[in-house]
């Protein structure tokens, strides 16, 4: 088997990928019927950007609380829900659309409710990856992902508009429903292997909060984001404004607005067989995302320009391999810079900022549309996106090699107290970690370079505050302080550390003086 297939080796990733697939095709059908519904419902430039807008608002306002949910709640559940919820609202949708009962506004609420279920969807989906393939077959399974979200985006707006085109919008959305069968159906027969733990469940509020702190506190998910979103507003131009280009400028119907969605499609799956080609010329994943910015910054232009469906289909063939060498490399970093314990959250995050900017795009693209027409919002999209993935291209997306860690004894804390233990067993205040340490003082630059680094992970695996502080009577001591929620908080930190991170905090331990380890302890928070 080829390399680029070696995930498919694994039963249950094939057969979710494959149902997965037929979900994805039913979303491009839906949003295909949408978008060509609202242009005969309402067909101002701006109510059918906000058909866009209602499908990714539900990601930006509910992708950190599912993320949440989705690390604390089993993930098989948790998505078998969520696949419920869209199959009910879409078979809600194809009734209604059928009875004739459904006008511009009822439209934008159900495709507002349908994106709900993708929200709550995208993160848990997203994170469930690892859990289907052994680590070494985790790339290609990305790929594998990515591929087959644009091979549903190369067949399935053909077939919404064929639907379209046959038996009226009603049918594009009932197909939608039945995609969304196949995923359910699937997912009742994956046989899980839940992780277990012997802490308890993490409270949701306190999930979330974990999820924001790690993020904070990790420069490789922050450059993520920002590429991410500086990518996401200029390309939602596109989406916003292709029904009315086909529409109003090329003079077409519901097929060729389905087929100009294909040859996307076409564009996105042949670049994502090329990767690895590609990965060989551009070898990090900065330069990934800042080439394929500038490609499809080129495709906005030529679609501004367009007059004619063989320019524009090239166009979107551009677009289309943009899009999926752009947003594949951003996914994949965005994998690679979190940990299990909560790549769900984090990927919701990430998730939430970068719909937020396709939704903001989308708004504020379309009423560039009406205000200033279609071509010239087209044009000062594709230049505004060269210059913002040039500004932008110095915030690396590749993780830094690890250093060796030097060997030294590390900090441990003395065990609690008899007296107390049936205090830490139930639902204690906040708890304070310190750390002593005694540093020669020719080593205090080297030092606080080096606790930079350990305060990032202090505060990406639960820290609420992190502080150092220097004796001022004696230069050589040290004290490192954080706090946590509570000491389930504090026992859960020893497993959200990965090797780097230990290594991070061996070389700042590797300062101390002399042949004794750092000196640490715990205070738990007590009300006098």
């Amino acid at each position: 088997m080829p390399a680029a297939f070696a995930p498919f080796r694994h039963p249950a990733f094939r057969m979710l990928w494959w149902a997965n697939l037929a979900a994805n095709i039913g979303l491009w059908v839906q949003n295909t019927g949408a978008g060509w519904m609202m242009t005969s419902l309402d067909p101002s430039p701006v109510m059918v950007s906000l058909v866009q807008a209602a499908s990714m608002l539900p990601v930006f306002l509910m992708a950190l609380p599912a993320g949440a949910l989705a690390d604390i709640i089993d993930r098989r559940v948790y998505l078998i829900g969520a696949q419920a919820w869209v199959l009910s609202v879409a078979t809600m949708l194809a009734l209604l659309t059928w009875a004739g009962w459904l006008g511009p506004w009822g439209l934008l609420f159900f495709t507002f409710c349908i994106g709900m279920g993708n929200a709550l969807n995208f993160p848990a989906w997203a994170a469930t990856t690892p859990e289907l393939v052994p680590r070494e077959d985790l790339v290609q399974a990305i790929a594998l992902n990515g591929i087959g979200f644009n091979l549903s985006r190369a067949v399935g707006p053909a077939i919404g508009g064929f639907a379209i085109a046959l038996a009226g919008t009603e049918a594009a959305f009932a197909l939608n429903a039945l995609c969304f069968l196949t995923l359910l159906v699937a997912l009742l027969f994956w046989k899980r292997e839940a992780p277990r733990s012997a802490l308890p469940p993490e409270h949701f509020l306190g999930a979330m909060r974990a999820g924001l702190r790690f993020v904070a506190a990790s420069p490789a998910m922050r450059a993520t984001i920002l590429r991410a979103c500086v990518f996401f507003f200029f390309t939602a131009a596109v989406w916003g404004m292709l029904p009315l280009v086909v529409r109003m400028r090329l003079g077409l119907g519901p097929e060729a607005y389905g087929i100009m969605l294909g040859v996307m499609g076409v564009g996105a799956v042949a670049t994502g067989f090329a990767l690895p080609m590609l990965r060989t010329r551009l070898p990090t994943r900065s330069a990934m995302v800042t080439a394929f910015s500038l490609v499809s910054a080129v495709a906005l232009a030529l679609l501004g320009v367009s007059g004619h469906w063989a320019p524009a289909a090239v166009s979107m063939l551009l677009f289309g391999a943009g899009w999926l060498g752009a947003a594949s490399t951003l996914q994949a970093a965005a994998q690679f810079a979190t940990p299990a314990w909560v790549r769900a959250r984090a990927i919701g995050i990430y998730q939430l900022c970068f719909f937020g900017a396709m939704t903001l795009g989308a708004v504020l693209w379309g009423w560039a549309g009406a205000s200033l027409g279609l071509q010239p919002a087209l044009l000062f999209a594709a230049g505004a996106a060269v210059v913002c993935a040039l500004l932008v291209r110095g915030w690396p997306l590749d993780a830094q090699p690890a250093t060796e860690a030097p060997t030294v004894p590390m900090p441990r804390p003395e065990a609690p107290s008899d007296e107390l233990r049936a205090v830490l067993a139930g639902d204690t205040g906040r708890v304070l970690e310190v750390v002593r340490y005694t540093v020669d003082p020719a080593d205090r630059d080297a030092f606080l370079a080096a606790m930079r680094e350990a305060r990032r992970v202090r505060l990406r695996s639960g820290a609420l505050a992190w502080r150092l502080l220097e004796d001022v009577a004696h230069p050589e001591r040290w004290i490192e302080l954080w706090a946590v929620e509570s000491w389930t908080e504090h026992l859960r930190e020893a497993g959200r550390l990965d090797a780097a991170d230990r290594a991070v905090l061996a070389r700042a331990a590797g300062y101390q003086s002399g042949d004794a380890a750092p000196e640490a302890a715990r205070y738990l928070a007590v009300l006098p």
